[in-house]
C-alpha cells in the first residue's frame, strides 16, 4: 500500500546505503509530510502512522539525472553511428511536426523511465522549434508533474543554427542544400529572448520542486549578445543556466578560432559562470578551464553513455574531481544515449575512468560516483534538500530488492550499486514519501496507455517528418566529412588530457 506526501509514515527494517560502511545495516526511517524526521533502530510508530516494511530490501537516496531532455523521448531507437553533429542535424527529423500533446508525451515517457529506474530528480534541457513556447514548457512540467518527479526544466536556445555556428560548412555544400538548411534558421535574438522571459514570468511549477531554468544550447551557437541575454534573464527571475560545453572536439576547435580562447574562458568573460551554472559534459576542457567551474562555485554534469554513443571522448573525471569541482552524473537524451538509467550512467563513468591510464590510484572510486550521482548532481539542479537520506531532507528513496540476482551475495553495497545493479532491482521509488512507483508499478501513470498513445505518435509523426528525413539522409554524407576533418586539427592546451592520451590529440 502505497504511503502519502501528506501524514506520517515509518519505514522499517530496510538496510540504508552509507559509503562510510561496507555493508548496508537496518535501520528505520521515520517521515513526516514528505520530509525525513529521524532514523534509528527501533523507531515507534506514531498513532497513525503508515508502517512499510522493508525488510530484504536495500534503501538509497533519489538518483539525480544531471543532464538529460525530454524532448528526445519519441525519438529512441532512430539513429547509430550518429556524431553529435550528426545528431543536430538529425534534431529537425527527430522533433519536427510535434503539436502539444507530443511535447507533454514525449516527457512522459523519460519521466516513466527514470522513476521505475530510481531516478526521482532530473535537469531537463527541453528543445522547441523554433521558439520555446510557454504551453509547451508548461507542457513539460505537466508530464513531470503527473509522474511525480522533481525537475528543473530549461529551454534550450540559439540565435544560431549548426551551419551557422560551424565556419565552412554551408560553403561545402551544393547551392540546393545551402537554400535548404536557410529555411532551418532560428528566430531573431529578442524575439527569442522575450518568450524566454515570458516563460519564466509566468511559471507555476516551483511549488511543486519543479523549476525553470533557462540553457543557451553551446556558446558558439548563440552571439555574445544572446548569451548575455540569457544571462540577465535569469538573474532576473533567480534561476540557473545550463550548457553544453566542450562536448565535441569540434565545438573545442571552433570555439578557438572564433574566440582565441577556450569557450569555457570566453563564457566566463562574459559573466555566465557563477554558483548557479553547470556546464554539461566538459570532455575538451584543460586544467585552466575546470579551475574556473570551481572558483565560480559552478558544476559539471558528466554524460559518459553519450559521450561514448556519439564519439566525442572521455571526460577526465579523476583529475575534475582532484581540482575540486562539483560533478554530477547525467544520461543525456534517449535519442543519444538509448535510455535514461542511472545506474547505467553510475557503471559507464567509473569505468571511462579506468581506461584512461593502467594506474588505479588515478581511477574514480565507486565512493565518488555515488556520491556524484546523489549529492553532486543535487547540488547541479540547485536542490539543497535532496540526494541523501537523513533527517531534514525530503524522502526521495528507492527500494531495492536484495534477491534480485545482483544482490546475490550481497557483500559491497556501494560497490554493487555502481557495477551490479542495472536497475531490475527496484522494487519501490518514492518521492516526497509517496510511493509513484510501487511493487514495479507507476502509481500515477498508465503504462498500457502511455505505450499507445506512443505508437500513434510515432506513426504519425513519422510521415509529418519524412520531408526532414530526407534533407538528413542528403545532408549526412557531407556533415560526416566536413566536421571529423576539422576536428582533426591540433588542439592543444594547458595540460591538456596528459591523463587522457586517447582523445585523440
Amino acid at each position: 500500500m502505497a504511503t502519502q506526501k501528506q501524514g506520517v509514515s515509518l519505514i522499517r527494517g530496510g538496510r540504508l546505503t552509507d559509503t562510510a560502511m561496507r555493508r548496508a545495516a537496518p535501520t528505520d526511517i521515520l517521515i513526516k509530510d514528505g520530509v525525513i524526521v529521524e532514523m534509528g533502530l527501533g523507531l515507534a510508530a506514531p498513532e497513525g502512522a503508515a508502517v512499510v516494511n522493508a525488510e530484504g530490501l536495500l534503501l538509497h537516496p533519489g538518483l539525480i539525472n544531471a543532464h538529460t531532455h525530454g524532448h528526445g523521448g519519441l525519438g529512441r531507437g532512430q539513429g547509430d553511428n550518429f556524431t553529435l553533429e550528426l545528431l543536430l542535424a538529425a534534431a529537425p527529423w527527430l522533433g519536427g511536426g510535434r503539436n502539444l500533446a507530443d511535447k507533454k508525451l514525449t516527457t512522459l515517457i523519460c519521466a516513466a523511465e527514470m522513476v521505475s529506474k530510481g531516478c526521482t530528480a532530473a535537469y531537463d534541457l527541453y528543445y522547441e522549434f523554433p521558439i520555446p513556447s510557454r504551453d509547451g514548457m508548461d507542457a513539460v512540467a505537466e508530464a513531470y508533474s503527473e509522474v511525480g518527479m522533481r525537475a528543473v526544466v530549461a529551454p534550450m536556445v540559439a540565435d544560431r543554427t549548426m551551419y551557422e555556428a560551424i565556419p565552412g560548412l554551408v560553403d561545402s555544400m551544393p547551392a540546393p542544400l545551402q537554400a535548404e538548411v536557410a529555411k532551418l534558421r532560428l528566430r531573431p535574438p529578442e524575439e527569442t529572448l522575450g518568450a524566454i522571459g515570458e516563460i519564466l514570468h509566468h511559471w507555476r511549477w516551483a511549488g511543486q520542486d519543479i523549476r525553470a531554468a533557462v540553457a543557451p544550447t553551446i556558446p558558439h551557437h548563440c552571439s555574445d549578445g544572446f548569451l548575455c541575454g540569457c544571462r540577465d534573464l535569469a538573474k532576473k527571475h533567480g534561476v540557473a543556466l545550463h550548457s553544453h560545453v566542450g562536448e565535441s572536439k569540434v565545438q573545442a576547435v571552433v570555439g578557438m578560432r572564433q574566440y582565441g580562447k577556450t569557450l569555457v574562458q570566453h563564457i566566463d568573460a562574459l559573466g555566465l559562470i557563477d554558483e548557479h551554472f553547470t556546464a554539461a559534459h566538459g570532455i575538451w576542457l584543460d586544467d585552466d578551464d575546470l579551475r574556473i567551474i570551481r572558483d565560480r562555485g559552478a558544476s559539471l554534469a558528466h554524460n559518459p553513455g553519450s559521450n561514448m554513443r556519439l564519439g566525442n571522448g572521455m571526460f577526465r573525471l579523476r583529475r575534475a574531481l582532484d581540482l575540486g569541482v562539483n560533478i554530477g552524473i547525467g544520461t543525456d537524451g534517449v535519442n543519444c544515449s538509448d535510455n535514461i538509467n542511472m545506474y547505467e550512467a553510475m557503471r559507464y563513468a567509473s569505468m571511462l575512468s579506468k581506461v584512461q591510464t593502467p594506474d588505479p590510484s588515478r581511477w574514480a572510486s565507486v565512493e565518488e560516483v555515488y556520491n556524484a550521482a546523489t549529492v553532486g548532481s543535487a547540488r547541479a539542479l540547485g536542490f539543497k534538500d535532496i540526494g541523501a537520506i537523513a533527517p531534514g531532507m525530503k524522502a526521495d528513496i528507492v527500494f531495492l530488492d536484495l534477491t534480485a540476482v545482483s544482490w546475490i551475495p550481497h557483500n559491497w553495497t556501494v560497490n554493487q550499486l555502481v557495477h551490479a545493479e542495472d536497475s531490475c532491482g527496484v522494487r519501490h521509488t518514492m518521492i516526497g514519501g509517496e510511493f509513484v512507483y510501487y511493487d514495479r508499478r507507476h502509481t500515477r501513470l498508465d503504462i498500457a496507455k502511455l505505450a499507445r498513445d506512443a505508437e500513434e505518435a510515432r506513426e504519425r509523426l513519422e510521415r509529418l517528418s519524412a520531408g526532414m528525413h530526407d534533407l538528413y539522409e542528403r545532408l549526412r554524407p557531407i556533415i560526416e566529412s566536413f566536421c571529423p576533418g576539422l576536428a582533426m586539427e591540433p588542439y592543444h592546451l594547458n595540460r591538456y588530457m596528459c591523463d587522457a592520451p586517447n582523445n585523440g590529440i
